[in-house]
């Protein structure tokens, strides 16, 4: 029996964004026939490197916003202290990921440090297998792009044209989000769900999402939608329990945990507001969810919000009186019972492009 072609994917896990792009592409690869298996790049990293991402990113998004925001504006500079710490992560993964990649027939990182440092491996020509780049954040940055890539892969448009600065060429391939999330809703959902959060069924609803982490300035957010005299707010707190302590009990808001059901929970929606820094804003839009950015978080957050209101995919609303009059729009309209699927088909795909390069032209195999 022949042995199926395979694909390591890198990935790290810091929020759910980068894992669950991995997650999604490694289903769309065996769909094609391929073998593709995720190692988290943190892993491959002394444990300094470890600690220094995984536990400090989080805290400076929380409690030192102008320092994360000056961070992610400083490795746009080679020679300043944030990009020189961060070629060294970058350096000390090159051997550890040479091992993972030893039998593998291509690599896809979906961290931006990840694909640095394939990069250079291919650059230097100690990696001898096509090497590729998905970006999870609608805006590009000088991380994620490197010239020795043999592809970067987007999720629209907008965002490969923002990468065109970098000197690279930006491939957009559509959003890699589980199939639940682009599969129709039967229509008795949206009462269902609201009917068990003690939801009315005649008022407009505002999914607020600030990651897995429960990141930004939800309280904020939360207040400023509390000015409609109508709507109700979900907010999806992730793992993030203190911040569902403090806004329990407030008048027509509901604070959820980690939920698996979030293409339910959208369907109960009306619009989703986010943050800009996660994957809820490409789930809600493959869902038929309009989204509005609020209150984004700091450095590529801001970057994202600016990419995805200039592409106007997701306008970037910067008072409360702006928000709650588009909350009050959105809801008004009827929602689609079948979203659209502007972005991608089969053969623009983010498993196509991969199968690509390790076949030569994508398996007849569909992604599904």
């Amino acid at each position: 029996m022949l042995q199926r072609p395979r694909v390591l994917v890198l990935s790290a896990a810091i929020g759910q964004g980068h894992d669950g792009a991995a997650r999604e592409l490694v289903r769309r690869l065996d769909r094609r026939g391929l073998d593709a298996h995720v190692v988290d790049w943190t892993d491959l990293l002394p444990a300094w490197g470890r600690r220094l991402l995984r536990d400090l990113y989080a805290p400076s998004v929380h409690h030192a916003p102008a320092l994360f925001d000056r961070i992610f504006t400083d490795l746009e500079h080679p020679r300043r202290p944030a990009s020189v710490v961060t070629r060294r992560l970058i350096t000390l993964a090159e051997e550890p990921v040479l091992a993972a990649a030893a039998d593998v027939d291509a690599v896809v990182a979906t961290y931006p440090l990840a694909g640095q440092t394939l990069g250079r491996l291919r650059l230097d020509g100690l990696l001898d297998v096509p090497a590729l780049t998905f970006l999870t954040d609608p805006a590009a940055h000088r991380l994620w792009c490197h010239p020795g890539l043999d592809d970067h892969l987007t999720v629209s448009d907008a965002t490969a044209l923002d990468g065109a600065r970098y000197g690279v060429a930006l491939t957009s391939v559509g959003p890699l989000c589980a199939p639940r999330f682009s599969r129709p809703m039967p229509v008795a959902t949206r009462g269902r769900v609201r009917a068990e959060l003690g939801v009315p069924d005649d008022v407009p609803v505002a999914l607020l999402v600030g990651g897995s982490l429960g990141m930004g300035d939800v309280e904020h957010a939360v207040d400023a939608l509390g000015r409609d005299p109508r709507a109700w707010t979900l907010v999806a707190c992730g793992r993030n329990g203190k911040l569902r302590a403090r806004l329990a009990g407030r008048e027509r808001v509901v604070t959820l945990g980690w939920r698996d059901d979030v293409p339910e929970l959208m369907a109960a929606a009306d619009v989703l507001v986010h943050n800009a820094g996660g994957l809820s804003c490409t789930e809600a839009l493959v869902a038929g969810l309009p989204a509005i950015t609020y209150r984004p978080i700091p450095g590529h957050g801001r970057a994202n919000a600016a990419v995805l209101d200039d592409a106007g995919i997701a306008p970037w609303l910067r008072g409360p009186d702006e928000l709650v009059e588009a909350v009050d729009r959105v809801g008004a309209r009827p929602r689609r019972r079948r979203p659209p699927r502007p972005w991608w088909t089969e053969e623009r795909d983010a498993s196509a492009a991969v199968a690509r390069h390790v076949l030569g032209a994508p398996d007849l195999v569909a992604a599904g």
